[in-house]
């Protein structure tokens, strides 16, 4: 703006289209342009194209171009720490009511605090543990109410949506979850609670998957992990229990691919009510 005000307050001395001194033979009219000047410009315009083009091909950038950011790539600590004290919840290592420092955990795995406390922090915002300020996290105190309650909800969401899978999904693709419901039935075998869980929700996922909506897929398996969680001085579950829920993964694969309706709604809602369903 302030260059444009300084141009309408100082009028050039010559008028438009005349170049200041010049002979009167080389008065340009007012909006043309000489063919020699149209042809100076167009090669300017075209070096200037041209050393573009090859600033690309070089891999140089301009100001108005700036590099990519290179993607760096590192190894989550907070996610290993993460999944090894789920596995401690659902092993029941960490006890339901007893508080736990960062610092003492951190020794236990060797790793700084830091990535414990962030993984703690997320399983608080899951509802595993509850932060006790200047303490640590105490592991949350469940009754039979809430995981039957869970179980209710789990029915809701998870039956409908197998009944109707049951009337549309062919069997082959019923067939290629086997492996899953086998690993549920191996690590039923050798009492490893830990490795149960973790089996058990990817069968269902694996199962809810084929309906093909991802949201459904997520809420259930967030359920699901909480119906996991010990209850308050539970029993250590018997290795003969895991193995009386792993067979149903087995027997509800067999009525998925038949379209036994009414066998697939029974199982599935025994399963929820059991320990580990």
């Amino acid at each position: 703006m302030e260059q444009g005000s300084a141009r309408e307050g100082a009028r050039p001395a010559y008028a438009p289209g005349v170049f200041p001194h010049a002979p009167a033979e080389r008065r340009i009219p007012e909006g043309r342009v000489p063919e020699q000047a149209r042809g100076e410009q167009s090669r300017t315009a075209q070096s200037r194209t041209e050393q573009s083009r090859t600033e690309h091909a070089r891999g140089e950038h301009t100001h108005s171009e700036p590099p990519a950011p290179r993607v760096v790539r590192r190894h989550s600590v907070r996610g290993q720490i993460l999944d090894a004290l789920r596995a401690a919840l659902v092993d029941g290592e960490l006890v339901p009511g007893q508080v736990y420092s960062a610092p003492a955990l951190g020794a236990r795995f060797g790793v700084s605090a830091t990535p414990v406390r962030e993984a703690m922090q997320r399983l608080a915002v899951e509802g595993a543990v509850e932060v006790v300020p200047n303490r640590g996290f105490r592991v949350s105190e469940r009754g039979p109410r809430e995981l039957a309650e869970l179980a209710e909800v789990r029915a809701l969401i998870e039956v409908p949506v197998m009944l109707s899978l049951a009337r549309t999904v062919p069997a082959h693709r019923w067939s290629v979850l086997r492996p899953l419901a086998e690993a549920t039935v191996a690590a039923a075998a050798v009492g490893d609670r830990a490795a149960y869980a973790e089996s058990d929700r990817a069968f269902h996922r694996a199962v809810l998957a084929l309906s093909g909506n991802e949201q459904l897929v997520s809420v259930a398996d967030e359920l699901h992990r909480r119906s996991q969680w010990p209850l308050v001085s539970s029993p250590a579950t018997r290795r003969a229990d895991l193995l009386a829920d792993a067979s149903e993964h087995t027997a509800l694969l067999d009525a998925l691919i038949a379209q036994d309706l009414n066998v697939v709604q029974s199982l599935v809602r025994e399963h929820f009510t059991g320990a580990d369903g």
